[in-house]
């Protein structure tokens, strides 16, 4: 079992931070949780859970992660909380993910500063050498914002946009979420079943013989019907 740290912060989209806690506890792994300030309020906002001001109700409504006979893989500390374990290099783990990270974590985490428990835990990460994955979800970019995630990823982090894709054929807004959330498993090194792998297209000859119309008399494949010619347009006058 390999513990992980979560942090969740101001950004939109805790449908994503959900989701891949639930995977990495039904992976085996433990999870330690910690949410801005701002984060609470957009966690509040989004899934209807009120983890408190700086997350000292979190412990309370942990079920909503993991479900009831999973809670025990899960801690949850303050945004206040600079002396719980992730705080230190001295406690390792698998990695630190903040999920979704706002551009506002983004800046201080970029320039080594740490106002909280979250970014305190991924600036351990970049010291340490060890995996950190942001992911970020903010449109558009301005200039700041990108170097600020160029200047992360050349730090060593994995900066991993909430960017779905679309060519698995989503049914659902579940689906899209497993899908980044499969990426961020991924990356971490966990092996998962939350996204399907991409098989590639069917072969040219088998999408042209889908394609092809049949003739319902005798099974055979139809001549494709010749292109009538234009008629060419009758000069006036003689020449």
């Amino acid at each position: 079992m390999t513990r992980f740290f979560v942090g969740l912060t101001g950004a939109s989209g805790h449908a994503y931070a959900r989701a891949l806690v639930k995977a990495l506890v039904d992976a085996g792994h433990a999870v330690d949780l910690s949410v801005t300030e701002a984060g609470a309020k957009v966690l509040r906002h989004e899934l209807g859970i009120d983890a408190g001001a700086r997350g000292e109700r979190f412990t309370g409504q942990l079920a909503a992660f993991a479900g009831k006979e999973r809670v025990h893989a899960l801690r949850a500390f303050p945004s206040d909380a600079i002396e719980a374990p992730p705080s230190s290099g001295t406690a390792l783990g698998g990695g630190v993910i903040l999920c979704p990270c706002s551009m506002g974590t983004l800046s201080r985490v970029s320039i080594g500063f740490s106002s909280n428990l979250v970014e305190r835990a991924a600036d351990v990460a970049l010291k340490e050498g060890r995996k950190l994955v942001l992911v970020p979800r903010e449109t558009p970019l301005s200039v700041v914002h990108l170097e600020n995630l160029l200047r992360v990823a050349r730090l060593g982090a994995t900066v991993l946009p909430a960017m779905p894709g679309f060519y698995h054929h989503p049914a659902s807004v579940d689906d899209l979420v497993r899908h980044v959330v499969g990426k961020i498993l991924d990356r971490l090194g966990v092996e998962h079943a939350v996204s399907a792998r991409w098989k590639g297209l069917a072969r040219p000859a088998e999408e042209a013989e889908i394609a092809r119309p049949v003739d319902a008399a005798t099974g055979d494949p139809e001549a494709r019907p010749a292109r009538p010619r234009k008629a060419r347009a009758k000069r006036r006058g003689g020449r």
